[in-house]
């Protein structure tokens, strides 16, 4: 229960407690800053210093408590519901199991705190941050999330849908995942992130080769003829050890990309990364290059028969590369695209209609 000393003082005025808390905290002793349990339903505390007081089970309801310092508060249990908690701090105060329905938590500082099992349902939380914040378990159905900073945030078990990511005033959008939220808002509203995913999903080209003293001029090269064609090459080194974590990296990469240039000149040390990408990229064209004196590692005719790789092509020196790099590997792979997504939406229409 909360302490009635505090009580006494706490109807004094806000300005009277902060005098008395800024001195008492520093001497903290188990009654000195306990509030637990107590009613403040409606008060005005705006502004208040109740950084780590003791405020478990208590009655905030309809409370003013913005811009109030309750950073490593216990608010653990207690009621918030429609509480104006504006641009309050509750860096790692504990709210666990806390009731903050409708409440204004806008531009409030909610880092490190733990809101596992907290309803925070129809609450506003525009612009608050959340930074490694605890929200296992917790309810955040049809809140307000526009302009949130979430990260590093626990979700395990969280309950989250018609999250709204605009403005009161502005057409409604609702997503049903926090990060995703943040991910659509930046699609929306900054155009440098949308010229990103364009480039990511139409103009990545992965060149996968390896950085030897001679084969990296081949590569470069490719690089330097593929910026000229406003693509976004992305150059891999095979020079590294074998390991899952690079093959992982590879396979990324590899679905993000228009299409694949492999040069199969030196082959060492590529041939197990193609054998993982090379099957799983059905919708990717992969282009394998060799220079004309050089012959094709043995295991590399069992990924012909897959229609996404298209021939080999076999090049003189780097001067006929490049002179013949259009004509030879980016309008066939530029054709395959085409090819493969025309597959893509047929199978999608006939699904489609098999499931009418």
């Amino acid at each position: 229960m909360a302490n009635e000393e505090n009580l006494n003082i706490l109807k004094q005025g806000i300005d009277a407690w902060n005098i008395w808390w800024g001195r008492e905290k520093r001497y903290l002793n188990r009654n000195v800053g306990d509030l637990s349990e107590a009613d403040f339903s409606r008060a005005d505390f705006s502004g208040a210093d109740f950084n780590d007081v003791n405020l478990s089970k208590a009655n905030l309801s309809e409370a003013n408590l913005s811009r109030a310092d309750l950073s490593r508060a216990d608010l653990s249990e207690a009621i918030l519901s429609g509480a104006n908690l504006s641009g309050a701090d509750f860096s790692e105060a504990d709210l666990s199991r806390a009731d903050l329905r409708g409440a204004n938590l806008t531009r409030a500082d909610l880092s490190k705190a733990d809101l596992s099992k907290a309803d925070l349902s129809k609450a506003d939380l525009s612009k608050a941050t959340l930074i490694s914040t605890n929200l296992e378990e917790a309810n955040l159905s049809d809140c307000l999330i526009y302009g949130i900073a979430a990260w590093d945030v626990s979700t395990t078990g969280i309950i989250q849908k018609n999250l709204t990511i605009t403005l009161p005033d502005q057409p409604s959008i609702t997503v049903d995942n926090l990060k995703v939220a943040q991910f659509i808002y930046l699609l929306l509203n900054n155009k440098e992130i949308r010229d990103v995913i364009d480039t990511v999903t139409s103009k990545l080209v992965l060149i996968l080769g390896r950085f030897t003293s001679e084969r990296k001029q081949i590569l470069d090269a490719i690089r330097d003829e593929l910026r000229k064609m406003n693509y976004s090459p992305i150059l891999f080194d095979f020079e590294k050890p074998n390991n899952r974590d690079i093959i992982e990296t590879i396979s990324t990469l590899a679905h993000m990309s228009r299409f694949i240039i492999a040069d199969m000149t030196d082959p060492t040390s590529i041939a197990h990364e193609l054998a993982y990408i090379v099957p799983n990229l059905p919708s990717v064209p992969f282009v394998p290059i060799l220079q004309r004196t050089k012959r094709e590692y043995s295991m590399f005719d069992s990924f012909r028969s897959y229609p996404w790789v298209l021939p080999t092509y076999s090049y003189i020196d780097l001067i006929d590369l490049i002179t013949s790099l259009r004509e030879k590997v980016i309008e066939p792979a530029e054709a395959k695209v085409s090819e493969l997504q025309k597959i893509k939406t047929f199978k999608e229409e006939k699904t489609y209609q098999d499931d009418e």
